[in-house]
């Protein structure tokens, strides 16, 4: 949609220096933007390269001054132009009415204004909240619940009893509630362990395209309200991952892990059953450990090949 400088200014409620009737239709980096497109920079290197943008209109520091261009000034400009994205760019949804391929059950409880793509699947006892958009080819499993203005792309598995949150983005290929990797070795055959209890999925949570949650294998797996999930990502049973965490891609998470508030989880992180990662804490690496830590072990392995070298040069000269 289109907007004036003037009512993106008002909707962040701050203040324009330039051309306040100029319209913006969209938003691109800042040195990709055309002059209809809303931009942002933030320091010092990023406002000088303002001069030379076409952009149309920046998003800048307080105090920030460039005769000749229109500047939106904010005090956050990153933050400011993902709330101005949200206002631009609304996201495109599937129409509000299941489609004639859907099979959706007489026991199933659909909300108002629920969407449910081509050849998607909603079993009995499942509730649809209000607002939510379903992908093609999504399945909601018996008995379970999703909460309003969730959003379900493509392929999505649901299991059946698994509880999602409201405003959950599942992007394509994601799967909640599968069983959890548990088996007992008895009699010279691994025997499955009983893999019967939850998976939660809190409210603003998102999850990136073809990761995993198990269910709990007695107790409940559970992801905390804000957290965000990169692709690629598996999280075992009874996993407790708390509130506004991020964890990037390629994470793998054992059993009966507990991540605590706000907890940043580092890209290709394998973190060993049973560990505690405590609030706040940024990790990093197989097994996950504190950043500082890694970056320490990782600079000491770097210069390995050289120690070798001078080692065996010692080892030579002892011997001669």
């Amino acid at each position: 949609m289109s907007m004036k400088v003037r009512e993106i200014a008002e909707l962040l409620g701050a203040k324009v220096a330039g051309d306040r009737e100029r319209v913006i239709d969209g938003v691109a980096a800042l040195d990709d933007a055309q002059p209809d497109e809303l931009s942002f920079a933030e320091g010092s290197r990023q406002v000088a390269k303002i001069a030379s943008s076409q952009a149309g209109c920046v998003l800048v520091p307080p105090e920030t001054s460039l005769p000749g261009k229109t500047l939106i000034e904010v005090a956050q400009p990153k933050v400011a132009f993902v709330q101005a994205a949200e206002a631009l760019l609304p996201p495109q949804l599937p129409t509000a009415s299941p489609h004639p391929t859907a099979v959706i059950s007489p026991q199933a409880q659909l909300k108002e204004d629920v969407g449910v793509g081509p050849h998607s699947l909603i079993e009995r006892g499942a509730l649809v909240g209000k607002g939510t958009r379903l992908g093609a080819s999504v399945t909601v499993g018996e008995d379970a619940k999703i909460g309003n203005g969730c959003r379900l792309y493509d392929g999505v598995k649901i299991y059946p009893g698994v509880t999602v949150g409201d405003r959950v983005i599942l992007h394509a290929g994601v799967v909640l509630g599968s069983d959890g990797f548990g088996y007992v070795f008895a009699d010279g055959a691994h025997r499955k362990f009983p893999q019967l209890g939850g998976l939660v999925i809190e409210d603003d949570v998102e999850i990136g395209a073809n990761s995993t949650v198990d269910r709990g294998s007695l107790g409940t797996t559970r992801i905390g309200e804000g957290t965000k999930i990169d692709n690629l990502v598996q999280i075992a049973h009874n996993v407790q991952i708390g509130k506004h965490c991020i964890v990037a891609a390629q994470t793998g998470i054992s059993g009966s892990v507990v991540i605590e508030d706000g907890v940043v989880i580092g890209g290709q992180a394998g973190i060993l059953s049973g560990k505690v990662i405590r609030r706040g804490q940024v990790v990093w690496g197989t097994p996950a450990r504190p950043m500082e830590e890694f970056k320490r072990q990782f600079k000491y392995l770097s210069f390995l090949p050289e120690y070798i070298g001078r080692i065996r040069k010692l080892t030579r000269q002892k011997r001669g």
